[in-house]
């Protein structure tokens, strides 16, 4: 027989994988690039002093059925609208990340700033990082600060295209920006979601529309805990960064005592234990004082040295802010987040975070015309 090396099959099949993803982000990116560049075209032939919306619609029309007859599916109007509009939102950020390039190979540009016509571009100058049904989502989004935002996250987090449809239909960016201080919000468009502390990971609401369960009084805690386990992928999706599973129902014993906490994850990101538990009704302080049993047990008896403070996070139906405030110390690592069993109406979430952001720049702007700063 012949002796092959028990390794070697999984270092072929390594390769092919490496080398099909590597096609297919080089796909992407060819894709992304053509249709940036059709869009261009598009964009600079409606300016051409033909600036009438007859016009601009014959010429999609008829370059839609030209490119059609010569390469087939992929050129419809709508495709066609949608790289004139590519363009028209991914041209700043280009010509900003180009601005250095075309100076260092003396590149001529034209009026807009971007290389003229008849000069090579190499591909790795245009910065797109997602595939073109990525970008069809994003150019949705109108709030260039949002936008920016899934951007970074897709990328990091390595979403598909329907886990992004998801996020951004479930408002993302609006209950992570208003679970945050607001001189935070805007690190959340520059840096995407940074976790460095237990309440970067919070979100109100924490969205549970997959689940399929309906808004009802008789939905109790136990039917959410089954219902969550069942669909463990995407909650923890929606739980966010770091987040790993390790038991449901975890018995601990103290002083002769049973309890039971409800979900037990680990956050990696953070180092510690993250302790949930669920409520389907109003949060009341006699939950918070067991949460806080439950971190204490966690702290003093299952974690390591190693490890930060475990942190506790009580899921329910509604709460009270001032009550949490209350009832718990200053320094307690323990939160309190409502759930929604549907998606949460996206203008009015906008509303109320654009409302926080006029707020902030108000008091900065007060701050910045201050009697002790013009001195």
């Amino acid at each position: 027989m012949i002796d092959i090396p028990v390794n070697f099959f999984e270092k072929v099949a390594t390769i092919v994988e490496q080398t099909r993803a590597y096609v297919g982000r080089t796909a992407d990116l060819a894709m992304c690039i053509a249709y940036f560049e059709v869009g261009r075209m598009i964009v600079e032939q409606e300016q051409g002093g033909k600036a009438r919306a007859e016009y601009k619609r014959r010429l999609l029309a008829e370059l839609s059925v030209f490119l059609g007859k010569r390469f087939g599916k992929g050129f419809s109007e709508t495709n066609l609208k949608s790289a004139r509009k590519f363009y028209q939102i991914y041209a700043p950020v280009i010509r900003q990340t180009l601005s250095a390039e075309f100076e260092n190979r003396r590149f001529l540009t034209d009026q807009a700033g971007l290389p003229q016509k008849g000069q090579t571009l190499s591909a790795e100058l245009y910065p797109f990082t997602l595939s073109w049904s990525h970008y069809q989502i994003l150019m949705r989004v109108q709030n260039e600060q949002e936008r920016h935002f899934y951007e970074i996250e897709s990328v990091n987090q390595q979403w598909t295209v329907r886990q992004l449809q998801r996020q951004y239909g479930s408002s993302l960016y609006e209950r992570l920006a208003l679970s945050r201080n607001k001189d935070e919000v805007m690190r959340l468009a520059n840096d995407g979601q940074v976790v460095a502390k237990p309440r970067d990971v919070l979100k109100n609401p924490l969205v549970l529309e997959f689940l399929g369960m309906e808004e009802s009084l008789s939905c109790s805690e136990s039917d959410l805990e089954s219902a969550i386990i069942s669909k463990l992928q995407a909650f923890l999706l929606e739980l966010g960064k770091g987040f790993l599973f390790e038991a449901r129902q975890k018995r601990f014993t103290y002083d002769e005592d049973n309890f039971w906490v409800d979900l037990v994850f680990y956050n990696r990101l953070l180092q510690c234990y993250v302790l949930i538990d669920l409520k389907a009704d109003k949060l009341k302080h006699q939950d918070l004082g067991q949460m806080q049993m439950y971190v204490n047990y966690f702290d003093r008896h299952v974690k390591t040295e190693h490890e930060n403070p475990t942190v506790g996070i009580l899921l329910c139906k509604e709460k009270n802010d001032s009550v949490v405030k209350m009832t718990l110390p200053k320094d307690a690592n323990i939160y309190a987040s409502e759930y929604s069993l549907y998606l949460p109406d996206k203008a009015l979430l906008q509303a109320k975070l654009a409302e926080w952001v006029e707020e902030f720049e108000a008091v900065r702007g007060a701050d910045t015309e201050s009697p002790m700063t013009q001195i």
